[in-house]
């Protein structure tokens, strides 16, 4: 379908307007006004003066607002999914179950714990200040701006924002101009719940506007989307020193041991590999089977998938792609791969592709697949997984940390312990064990990668102060005319010197420091 392929691309090259096409079908939904680039000075200003004063709510204030949301959400509930569907070309259970949920339930644990985790945190004081408070305050950091990706335009936008606004910040969004209509469904949801003006404003715009933004001097960047354009953001970044976090590629490994319960593992690596179209980075991109039930895995595995139904109706199981970008990759891709000796067991080689229907591809297994094909190193983001078997522990071990990559694992088997194990040898930022792609939907664990696969942690408790300045304070009463470290230094070196060996050494005398202690007040007091 040339038509639909012209249409998508044209989402990108509009000078004035986005259009937001359904790429399941090729039609045009709506045209959407580009943000004037002229204007993001503006857009900081803007957002730095609304900083002032919604960092000034009491935090129970902001997490009303948070409440209103969700009310907001939970009320158009199908109106959402729809709109996200027609965006992306994912199915509305995906929509739903994978882009809707996650946000509502960050919004409950927001509610829930955010005044907790971002209140004064006390902490303990060394035992020669005795007698002063030491806590931890967070501050917000000011205009935070946000660059999300297409694959799933909703959670990957709102839930960074809302950590953003939990800390008093105000957020610019940069949606991706590959989906502009979820773009303009986040303005209008949070507009309808009533935020205060400017502390969220959405530029729509290409990649043009990205970088005016990242160039604009926001005070923090939270970006998720590809290695090559996280690399550029965090050159630009390093430049005017602004703190960021990145959320970039996976080429995720499953490990199946032959002790696993191979009818779970095969529904999951089902799933893992084709949900969203594997449209996800956290897909299951890497599938090592031990070779004593690899044959039968594999048979299994094929058996399924032929039986999924694609297209964009309520019981249809896999969407379709949403960039035709990502489709000159995943055929590049397997074209290396087929060249270097793979064979497909499902799904059909480019070449066979439907052009009238180009956006869908067919769920695809690939055998005999070997470590030198770029389908085992490089990201597909396609509804395509490689198989390959391995013969030991430490073989698949090896296998799984041979990667630029280390966003998720999993690892399957019925021996918790080894399970446990290996998960702790794989270098990873995520892990799960006889499941796939679940931590990320727990607010409660950070979320981030290792290696090239990003930089900093959101979610979590440490994830949603990453979004604020933390400040270290130390409290006196003021009473005292002197400190004991404080000038005159006459007189106190051989104490110091003794209170030390007694107070870091192998025998604790405690008696004997507490006697130096005081000499030591003695000689301050002079």
């Amino acid at each position: 379908m040339p038509e639909v392929k012209s249409k998508l691309s044209a989402k990108a090259a509009s000078a004035q307007k986005l259009q937001a096409v359904n790429p399941a079908t090729g039609r045009i939904i709506k045209e959407i006004d580009e943000f004037p680039i002229k204007q993001v000075s503006a857009a900081y200003q803007n957002a730095r003066a609304a900083e002032k004063e919604w960092s000034s709510l009491r935090m129970k204030e902001r997490l009303a607002y948070f409440r209103e949301l969700r009310y907001l959400m939970s009320r158009k509930l199908e109106q959402i999914v729809q709109i996200i569907s027609s965006d992306t070309g994912k199915t509305k259970t995906e929509a739903l179950t994978a882009d809707v949920m996650p946000v509502l339930d960050a919004l409950v644990y927001f509610e829930q714990n955010a005044e907790r985790i971002l209140s004064r945190q006390s902490t303990s004081t060394p035992l020669l200040f005795l007698g002063k408070k030491s806590y931890i305050e967070y501050m917000s950091r000011g205009a935070v701006l946000v660059i999300s990706p297409w694959n799933f335009p909703l959670q990957l936008a709102m839930i960074p924002m809302l950590s953003a606004l939990a800390g008093g910040n105000a957020v610019i969004l940069k949606p991706s101009e590959v989906t502009p209509l979820v773009g303009l469904l986040i303005e209008v949801l949070f507009k309808e719940a009533g935020f205060p003006e400017h502390t969220v404003q959405v530029a729509h715009g290409g990649k043009e506007l990205g970088a005016a933004l990242t160039k604009g001097k926001p005070d923090f960047i939270f970006f998720t989307g590809s290695v090559k354009t996280g690399k550029i953001i965090q050159a630009q970044a390093a430049r005017d020193l602004i703190p960021t976090i990145l959320e970039l590629g996976g080429k995720d490994p499953m490990i199946v041991f032959k002790d696993a319960n191979i009818e779970r593992a095969v529904n999951g690596a089902i799933w893992g590999a084709f949900t969203n179209s594997g449209q996800v980075c956290m897909s299951t991109e890497r599938l090592y089977v031990e070779r004593p039930i690899y044959n039968a895995f594999v048979a299994k595995m094929r058996e399924k998938v032929i039986q999924l139904k694609q297209g964009y109706g309520d019981n249809d199981d896999i969407g379709s792609m949403t960039s035709p970008l990502q489709l000159d990759i995943v055929k590049e891709q397997l074209e290396d791969a087929v060249c270097k000796g793979a064979k497909l067991i499902t799904g059909e080689l480019p070449d066979y592709w439907d052009s009238s229907n180009e956006m869908f591809i067919k769920p695809i297994i690939l055998v005999d697949v070997n470590e030198d094909m770029d389908i085992i190193k490089e990201e597909t983001f396609g509804p395509v997984i490689p198989i390959i078997p391995f013969d030991s522990e430490e073989e698949a071990i090896n296998m799984a940390n041979n990667s630029l990559y280390g966003l998720n694992a999993s690892v399957w088997t019925n021996d918790l312990e080894k399970a446990e194990k290996v998960v702790s040898k794989l270098v990873t930022g995520n892990a799960a064990i006889n499941d796939v792609m679940v931590s990320v939907v727990n607010h409660g664990l950070p979320f981030g990668g290792v290696k090239q696969s990003g930089i900093g942690r959101y979610h979590g408790e440490g994830g949603l102060r990453a979004f604020c300045h933390e400040k270290a304070v130390m409290a006196d009463t003021g009473k005292k005319n002197y400190e004991i470290q404080w000038y005159p230094y006459k007189g106190k070196h051989q104490l110091f010197l003794k209170l030390f060996q007694n107070i870091f050494g192998p025998d604790k005398k405690w008696g004997e420091s507490a006697k130096l202690y005081l000499d030591i007040v003695k000689y301050s007091k002079k």
